[in-house]
């Protein structure tokens, strides 16, 4: 019963927080982990010892699957060379650079342990990033790179995490075995991603009951990660992939009510996750902190301080090279200081969250001699402490930061997309009017009613659909939903095509499915 009330007390605590970082205009994600960092030095608070299983198959899904469901296929195709660069060149290098400064701190830190340390730090972290930027106006080719980066460049320091644990704790690992274990996990873990999302987007087509439709939307990134677990591939990846796959059939595999309530399910789902486990890496920041012996602790304040410095270095050098940055809408004289505005942008955007805290909770107790795993405390409480000085520095000034630089859409923008979809969707609903009225014999005026509504949105170049009355009987109902199922088909090719934003795009297509609800009352 203790566990259930440290926990129920740790989820309201996080709610709290969380909305107070909202009145405070601070990052949730920063706000909480202080929190969490405080809490844990109180006197008489527990040590706190998270499960790695725990943070992967029972937290990180739903928070990955969420954010993976976000990205259009479109926008990614624009931006995967640099997504390619970043999510494994770049995954390398840091994790060299870290384990060269690591080991240049402290000689008595071996290779193999220093490139283990090195690998759990090596990307950056998805659920950080997505709850970062969740609220800054990026331009779709900016986010795009920002969040696919962070969702694609975990598999592969997963990868390298478990290659170096396996030379740490003393086993043999060659060159040929490691490239090949990276194949076995990450081709793996996209077979099991591919599976599951193809046999979700079946159960969703073929239910209609709303709740059912939220219900597998929200089991199947816990489906991906477990069966991706059992036959020893990334779960990580799996999760991506089976959201990947879904959003991108999300008007065809479910239905507007499911959608609606899919939508509120996930926003609720998500914010409690994230709430807690950010507050959870404060407190375990605040237990590897007591548990580390005094010995360590001079090596561990420069050694954190050097590799967080480390990594924003690395990744500086990186994204200076312009083929890997995004320019803009932007003309010839001013395209240079575009791209080293949104290369600073990127930069400061690679914050490291839950995966690396996940990563380091892995590392082993011993080695295969039984010896404690050397400097474990140490790499723990610097690695928690990368994490938290990234959410925390990083994440109450990249606001301002994008702000400042100009590296965001406005409003104006925005309200320019909307419109073009709205436009579109109108337009496309005319032209089928008349042979959706022929399928279900809807009366002349009902058509005529629903044209003008069309035909004044076309006029205004908006979306308004205003009537005092309920529809005109049953085919009126059918004829409305007909024509609102043709607007989401071109919501989705307008999306797919890449002519609209995300935002415009969730903002119109929530429209059409409460419009879509109402008809059916």
């Amino acid at each position: 019963m203790h566990n259930v009330e440290a926990v129920l007390a740790l989820v309201v605590m996080a709610i709290l927080v969380a909305a107070v970082a909202g009145r405070l205009r601070t990052p949730a994600p920063s706000l909480l982990v202080v929190a969490g960092l405080g809490i844990g030095f109180l006197p008489g608070v527990s040590a706190v010892h998270l499960s790695p299983d725990l943070v992967t198959l029972g937290v990180l899904p739903p928070l990955l699957f969420s954010a993976a469901e976000q990205i259009s296929l479109a926008d990614l195709r624009q931006v995967w060379r640099p997504v390619t660069v970043l999510a494994v060149v770049l995954v390398l290098v840091t994790a060299v650079a870290v384990a060269a400064v690591t080991h240049a701190v402290d000689a008595s830190i071996t290779g193999a342990v220093a490139f283990t340390f090195g690998a759990v730090l090596a990307s950056t972290d998805p659920v950080a990033v997505t709850a970062l930027s969740r609220e800054l106006r990026l331009p779709a080719r900016v986010a795009t790179l920002v969040q696919a980066e962070s969702l694609f460049n975990d598999a592969t320091s997963l990868v390298l995490f478990e290659v170096a644990v396996a030379a740490a704790v003393g086993g043999r690992v060659t060159a040929g075995g490691a490239v090949w274990h990276f194949l076995e996990l990450g081709v793996g873990g996209i077979g099991v991603g591919l599976l599951t999302g193809v046999l979700a987007g079946a159960s969703l087509r073929r239910t209609h009951d709303p709740v059912s439709q939220a219900a597998i939307a929200l089991v199947t990134p816990y489906v991906a990660a477990v069966a991706a677990h059992a036959v020893h591939v990334s779960p990580v990846t799996a999760v991506i992939v089976a959201g990947l796959m879904l959003g991108r059939r999300r008007v065809r595999s479910r239905q507007p009510e499911g959608r609606l309530v899919a939508t509120s399910v996930y926003e609720v789902v998500v914010f409690v996750l994230e709430s807690a486990v950010f507050a959870v890496i404060g407190l375990e920041l605040a237990t590897f902190i007591r548990e580390l012996p005094r010995a360590d602790q001079r090596t561990t304040v420069v050694l954190l301080f050097v590799v967080t410095l480390t990594l924003l270095a690395v990744r500086a050098a990186a994204l200076a090279v312009p083929v890997l940055v995004p320019g803009g809408r932007t003309g010839p004289g001013s395209r240079g200081r575009a791209q080293w505005r949104v290369a600073a942008v990127v930069t400061w955007a690679g914050a490291r969250g839950v995966i690396p805290l996940a990563a380091a909770l892995s590392i082993p107790a011993t080695t295969n001699t039984g010896a404690p795993f050397p400097h474990r405390a140490m790499l723990l409480v610097t690695a928690t402490g990368v994490v938290v000085i990234t959410l925390v520095v990083q994440g109450t000034t990249l606001a301002p930061l994008v702000r400042r630089l100009g590296v965001t859409t406005t409003s104006t923008d925005l309200a320019n997309e909307l419109v073009l979809a709205r436009h579109a969707l109108a337009i496309a609903a005319l032209d089928r009017l008349d042979g959706l009225a022929d399928n279900v014999e809807a009366p002349r005026s009902t058509v005529d009613r629903i044209r003008a509504e069309l035909q004044e949105q076309i006029d205004a170049n908006r979306y308004v659909v205003e009537t005092d009355e309920p529809p005109n009987g049953d085919s009126a109902a059918t004829l409305r939903s007909s024509v609102l199922e043709v607007q989401a088909e071109e919501l989705a090719r307008l999306r797919l095509a890449g002519d609209i934003s995300a935002a415009a795009f969730r903002h119109v297509q929530r429209q059409l499915d409460i419009e879509h609800t109402r008809s059916q009352d």
